[in-house]
């Protein structure tokens, strides 16, 4: 799968560590930044990846803050993104086969990388259920539409 990763500086490590976990199970992986445990505006690489995500060119995006909520309040503004936050194996399944998400936001001060690698693991296998969740997700994409530019 084509993914891309984001971060700031509070869920660098986390994303380095997610990253080489990813490429070691034979996902293409790119890496929108942070690139160092500097001080970084979580807006910035939201956009970016939520951009991409929604533009097609990656399948699915990770993101990855303090406790997850940051990155996913920002990127759920870039339209056509639908960002959770996960934060155990249940909600990973959820956000996909329910709410079809193309962007999970994980914490990297709120869990550690056994947990990361199982939430992500089970946001990726999970497939999108469609059925009654498309007329929900119908009536999302026109809250969005009636709010965008």
């Amino acid at each position: 799968m084509r993914l891309v990763l984001g971060s700031d500086h509070a869920g660098f490590e986390a994303k380095e560590k997610a990253k080489k976990w990813l490429q070691s199970e034979g996902h293409e992986v790119a890496d929108f930044g942070c690139h160092g445990p500097d001080p970084v505006d979580y807006p910035d690489v939201s956009q970016l990846v939520g951009e991409a995500v929604a533009r097609g060119e990656f399948e699915r995006g990770v993101l990855f803050d303090g406790f997850g909520g940051a990155v996913c309040l920002a990127a759920n503004k870039v339209r056509g993104v639908r960002a959770v936050c996960a934060y155990d194996i249940v909600s990973a399944r959820f956000a996909m086969a329910h709410e079809d998400a193309n962007v999970v936001c994980l914490g990297g001060k709120t869990h550690g990388e056994l947990a990361h690698k199982e939430i992500l693991k089970a946001f990726l296998e999970t497939s999108f259920e469609g059925g009654r969740h498309e007329k929900r997700l119908a009536k999302v994409a026109a809250i969005e539409a009636k709010y965008s530019r």
